[in-house]
């Protein structure tokens, strides 16, 4: 007999599940896409956060490639000490640029992927997603330019850059249980030899680290680093692929839902669980772990 029983909505939801709840934060309609726009007047109570996450990988010194980490000084709000992907809410700049930028494409992706640009520079000091190769001094005043500015069009006007926000592809799309959740768009990245200079920023996070996804699990499994249900999941996923090449392989192969993990009683304890079948090889934890399944 299935033990499980849901709470306090059901099963794991994907997008097709339920209608768009209302936007909330700095970013505007202009960030949400056509479609679900037109769901706007039957969204249910609530809000939710614009998000975006970058997965930023780099050919290391062993066979698979290494990912961005960053983690979180134990004063934030949320994830407060976890290792996590470079990434932030968008914020309405973000949706004005993304509107200059791709006038066509769906907006919130776009806006999404402006955002992750952003956020990587002003984290980590990381410059992706530009045409222009750039030396690591010039990316330097660049962020210092971003932290005064607190937007990225100034800084690609000042320093005459090129922006693609297409050379991050969108990799999955999960939105967190709980009220007035982050809508998050996660995207990976390649930046190749990963021969780059990067500092964190000494306020949000207070450690960089390039990490294979099987070196991340296995330092989580040790407790010498936590993962929140998101991240793990993803890391996992990314496990199964020993190239860039073969991530984007999956993206192509599992088309990006919205994931909205829910909580489950299974034989008496809670876990955390998300739908089959978007290409992640495991679907839950308990509840009450951080980095364990």
């Amino acid at each position: 007999m299935d033990a499980r029983k849901f709470v306090p909505h059901g099963r794991p939801v994907l997008e097709t599940d339920t209608p768009l709840p209302k936007v909330a934060g700095g970013a505007t309609r202009e960030c949400m896409a056509e479609d679900s726009q037109a769901n706007a007047a039957e969204a249910h109570a609530g809000t939710i956060i614009p998000s975006a996450t970058v997965i930023v990988f780099r050919h290391g010194p062993a066979d698979e490639p290494e990912l961005l980490m960053l983690q979180r000084s134990q004063e934030m709000r949320f994830a407060a000490g976890a290792t996590v992907f470079p990434g932030g809410k968008v914020d309405v700049a973000d949706c004005v640029l993304a509107a200059a930028l791709r006038p066509t494409a769906d907006p919130a992706v776009t806006s999404a992927q402006i955002a992750a640009v952003r956020e990587t520079l002003e984290e980590a000091g990381l410059l992706i997603g530009v045409v222009e190769t750039v030396a690591a001094e010039t990316v330097r005043e660049a962020r210092a330019m971003l932290l005064r500015e607190g937007a990225l069009a100034p800084v690609l006007d000042a320093f005459g850059w090129t922006l693609e926000p297409e050379r991050l592809t969108l990799y999955a799309h999960w939105q967190a249980p709980m009220e007035r959740p982050f809508d998050t768009h996660f995207f990976i990245a390649d930046i190749g030899t990963g021969d780059v200079e990067i500092a964190v920023d000494s306020t949000e996070n207070t450690r960089l680290l390039w990490l294979s996804a099987r070196r991340a699990l296995a330092m989580a499994d040790a407790g010498e680093i936590d993962l929140i249900f998101p991240t793990r999941r993803n890391l996992e996923r990314l496990a199964q692929h020993s190239s860039f090449s073969g991530a984007l392989d999956d993206a192509a192969r599992y088309p990006v839902r919205r994931i909205r993990p829910q909580y489950v009683v299974y034989d008496g304890r809670v876990r955390t669980e998300i739908p089959d079948g978007l290409g992640y090889p495991v679907l839950f934890q308990d509840a009450d772990s951080r980095s364990r399944r």
